[in-house]
């Protein structure tokens, strides 16, 4: 099994009463709670954090793309991920990940992706969300009903630009470029491994199956998980240290308005008919109701976050891989208003005593979705490059 430490990078200072006085934590929140000084501190704790969980020996580090919010304070992931690309050395980088649709033109993220791979020495997983209808519709202005046909033509050029070796042109309906030659290129060949995060949608999951699932062996490495976790000593331990950062993520960095959790044409009617809802839409709908676990006990109750001694955690993170058969766990070590020093901990102590528990989990398995990166010898200097033309005369 892969173990991989995820952030979310959450602004950490959402006031007490942010819930009673501001209608989102996404797209229209007021900018006069956000300042920069803290910021500061906020950021580089969060690239801190990452760089400790590489040392700490997890498989791969993640991080996202969200705009407009301050449930997660990552427009452009990719400035992460280069930055993570110097200051880390065999930990892969998956960055999950760049909304495709969003990106004018695609062959954008085709060469930021390409140069963080390089950078890396191959060590980059390429995510492509659709992206939530927050981020997309509201905080961007795409249109709804075209945005996953954006999204297909945007992936298909990625692809294109990434494997074909000659200068093409591409004439779809959303992008025309009569050059196509990205530089510079990917390490990882024909290109680095995709993946495709979902939240509900009946499409996504039809698409992913068509692509490389239909027919196919029960392999866990297809999949991944993401979940939110703490540790500690004891379970009571854990409940008394976890309790204020789940609760504070719960209750202010998911206080979605329901106007903008589901654009009309955002959602398919397939989707619709099958009764799909996706997290952000669900629970922004449960808002009205006020059902939404927001206090420890159903936090943890409902699975939300799982807690508890090493021992119990990795008993109920085993039980979470057998029943979805995933091999890709994402974990969440740092949620809410978690500072470093206490991120830290959680981390450490799972790496230290939950992580040898797991990673033999799914071994008879091969992971066909994992980087390749350049062997560390292909990292040391090299004799002057010439082209296989100038080479052969």
């Amino acid at each position: 099994m892969k173990l991989m430490w995820f952030h979310l990078m959450p602004y950490t200072e959402l006031p007490d009463d942010f819930r009673d006085n501001h209608p989102s934590v996404w797209v229209d929140i007021h900018s006069s709670l956000f300042d920069p000084r803290r910021a500061h501190h906020m950021y580089n704790d969060f690239m801190d954090e990452l760089e400790y969980a590489a040392e700490c020996g997890f498989d791969a580090v993640c991080v996202n793309e969200h705009h407009s919010n301050g449930y997660g304070l990552m427009p452009s992931p990719n400035l992460i991920a280069s930055a993570l690309a110097r200051r880390t050395a065999d930990t892969a980088l998956c960055v999950m990940g760049n909304s495709l649709a969003l990106y004018n033109p695609p062959t954008r993220v085709a060469e930021e992706f390409a140069m963080i791979d390089v950078i890396s020495g191959g060590r980059l997983i390429a995510g492509f969300p659709v992206g939530t209808p927050m981020d997309t519709c509201f905080a961007f202005g795409q249109n709804p009903s075209t945005l996953r046909d954006r999204y297909y033509e945007a992936h298909d050029l990625v692809l294109r630009a990434w494997i074909e070796q000659d200068t093409f042109a591409f004439n779809g309906r959303f992008n025309q470029q009569r050059y196509v030659n990205i530089w510079p290129r990917p390490v990882q060949k024909p290109h680095p491994p995709i993946w495709i995060p979902g939240g509900g949608s009946i499409e996504t999951w039809r698409w992913c199956a068509e692509m490389d699932r239909l027919g196919k062996d029960r392999n866990p490495y297809r999949a991944g998980f993401l979940q939110f976790v703490g540790v500690a000593e004891t379970r009571d331990e854990a409940y008394r240290l976890y309790r204020e950062p789940a609760e504070y993520f719960y209750g202010r960095c998911l206080h979605v308005d329901p106007r903008f959790a589901g654009a009309p044409g955002y959602t398919s009617e397939a989707t619709q008919r099958a009764g799909v809802v996706g997290q952000v839409a669900q629970v922004a709908r449960m808002r009205r109701f006020d059902t939404l676990a927001r206090e420890m006990d159903a936090i943890v109750e409902k699975g939300y976050v799982i807690i508890g001694s090493p021992d119990e955690v990795a008993a109920q993170l085993k039980e979470v891989a057998a029943n979805l058969n995933v091999g890709h766990l994402m974990l969440l070590c740092q949620f809410g208003n978690m500072g470093k020093d206490f991120a830290k901990y959680n981390t450490k102590l799972f790496a230290e005593k939950v992580m040898p528990q797991l990673t033999d989990t799914f071994s008879e398995w091969e992971d066909r979705w994992w980087p390749r990166p350049m062997h560390r010898d292909a990292r040391a200097p090299l004799a002057p490059f010439q082209p296989a033309a100038m080479a052969a005369e």
